[in-house]
């Protein structure tokens, strides 16, 4: 059945026969030591699969054979039998990196389930995974033909999300296929929903969810208290399926009080949905109340750069007499020094910290060949992500704030999607440039590719002038001009962008960690 190798050693390797007995009938080829000493000759001589090793032996300890294996073949998975139940033993084997801990007497199939563990793992989960997804897969295509509600689309994305993760990682390729197929229909049904209902939740709709505008209001202030710090941590960019991987790292330190997703506001790009989150507002309220903060698309400057006065704007319409600072981290070395220093926010009630690495690796993904060869798809994309926020200054921070009792909120501004169809616009010379959505006079577009607000002030944005109007691309197009159209279009697949209608970008995160 297999080429399965394994070395068992025990010094009474004579009483195991049956068991080795059993595990041959299954397949597998094993040979015998009765020392530590002859164990580590075997393992020069063969190359095996899996090692049996007796806790207590004469001479060479299991304990000191095991570390001795480890030197040598420190991949070689090692799997500890023991009749003792000392802590100390089980700990120091598990310190070194041991496959599985057995206590004696053990019986032929708690081996064989410890082998099948340790050696047909892979194998064994992804067909699990398959048969189960395959299970799923009807269920899932029915419910997007009944979902009426935001409440179900955030359920039906966030099960495709699970999926995805459960996907990526087994070796049929073909599930994952599937599985895209899936989220593409959903995102074509999920753009029809936020034609139909998105100018509706704006009408005092008391069934409109948490969005940008309304998500410190009624989601962050509850938690902002006197003598009880807090730390807001936003992600510039972060999708839900990034922040899931993500949250595997900040368990260390943090444990999850609540978890939601809340909905961007059109477009999913920073310079609303971010002022939005900080303001209380929408774009069209921020455009009257603030104008000497606010700036639209075609007039020159930063967008993002009065962040920190709508926030102080929000906190006294909101009657909260809190201290604040805020910190906006736009390079490693600003994150250092914010990490360095965070003892100095120790008595602030609330902190917070825009972080935008992930929005600048999206842009270098654009820009750069050897980022968008490494973030090819969005298995490479979170793998990278991921790899960044172990290593990131900002984990830096939240493990200080952790040291200081701080309460942590994590949340985003927006989500970005891969875009991989171009769609023709032609807009005159104010047009907006982003690729996602556009805003100008005279705009013409493929009507299917597009959900289209001529009247901007029915979703709350602000006109640029009395015939502007917006346009957001659905799904996973992109804007693109007729001219030089073939090199934009070559230039711009398969990167990530935001300002759109799509589940990624405006289905996002928002979750409570308490320090551990």
């Amino acid at each position: 059945m297999t080429d399965i190798k394994i070395l068992w050693v025990d010094d009474e390797v004579d009483l195991l026969k049956p068991h080795i007995i059993f595990l041959e009938n299954k397949g597998y080829s094993i040979d015998t030591r009765v020392s530590g000493t002859e164990a580590l000759e075997a393992i020069e001589e063969v190359n095996y699969d899996i090692v049996l090793l007796d806790e207590n032996m004469p001479g060479l300890t299991g304990l000191e054979t095991l570390h001795e294996i480890k030197e040598k073949q420190a991949q070689l998975p090692v799997i500890m039998i023991t009749k003792s139940e000392e802590e100390y033993i089980m700990e120091e084997a598990i310190g070194s990196k041991i496959a599985d801990y057995l206590i004696k007497p053990v019986n032929p199939n708690q081996i064989l389930l410890s082998l099948k563990k340790n050696l047909d793992h892979s194998r064994l989960v992804s067909n699990k995974t398959t048969s189960d997804y395959q299970r799923e897969f009807r269920k899932i295509s029915m419910d997007l033909s009944m979902i009426n509600s935001y409440e179900e689309w955030v359920q039906l994305y966030q099960k495709l999300i699970y999926w995805e993760l459960e996907l990526e990682d087994i070796d049929d390729t073909g599930m994952l296929e599937i599985l895209t197929t899936q989220k593409n229909e959903a995102n074509n049904q999920f753009c029809k929903f936020i034609d139909r209902h998105y100018p509706e939740w704006f009408e005092d709709n008391d069934e409109a969810p948490v969005m940008s505008h309304s998500l410190f209001k009624k989601r962050i202030a509850p938690h902002l208290k006197k003598d009880k710090p807090v730390l807001l941590v936003v992600v510039d960019n972060l999708r839900y399926d990034q922040f899931k991987v993500f949250e595997t790292i900040i368990n260390g330190h943090y444990k999850k009080e609540t978890e939601e997703t809340y909905c961007s506001i059109l477009p999913t790009a920073t310079q609303y949905a971010r002022n939005a989150l900080f303001s209380g507002l929408m774009p069209e309220d921020m455009a009257k109340r603030h104008p000497d903060l606010w700036l639209n698309d075609t007039e020159e400057g930063g967008k993002n750069m009065y962040e920190d006065e709508f926030l102080t704007a929000q906190l006294k319409r909101l009657g909260l007499g809190l201290s604040h600072q805020y910190h906006k981290i736009t390079s490693e070395q600003q994150g250092r020094k914010l990490a360095e220093n965070f003892k100095s926010q120790k008595d602030n009630d609330l902190t917070v910290v825009v972080y935008n690495f992930v929005d600048m690796l999206s842009h270098a993904k654009t820009e750069m060949k050897v980022i968008k060869d490494l973030a090819s798809n969005d298995k490479s994309y979170r793998s990278l992500t991921l790899s960044w926020f172990k290593n990131s200054p900002l984990l830096e921070i939240i493990q200080r704030a952790q040291d200081l009792g701080f309460k942590l909120i994590l949340t985003t501004d927006h989500g970005t999607i891969n875009v991989t169809n171009p769609s023709k616009v032609i807009g005159d010379r104010d047009t907006s440039l982003n690729l996602r959505y556009k805003t100008g006079r005279s705009l013409s577009y493929e009507d299917k590719d597009v959900l289209a607000a001529k009247d901007p002030s029915t979703i709350k944005l602000p006109k640029i002038n009395m015939s502007s109007s917006y346009i957001f691309a659905k799904g996973d197009l992109f804007f693109a001009y007729p001219n030089n159209y073939n090199h934009y279009v070559s230039y711009y697949r398969n990167t990530y962008q935001h300002g759109g209608v799509s589940l990624e970008e405006m289905l996002i995160p928002f979750a409570v960690f308490n320090p551990r």
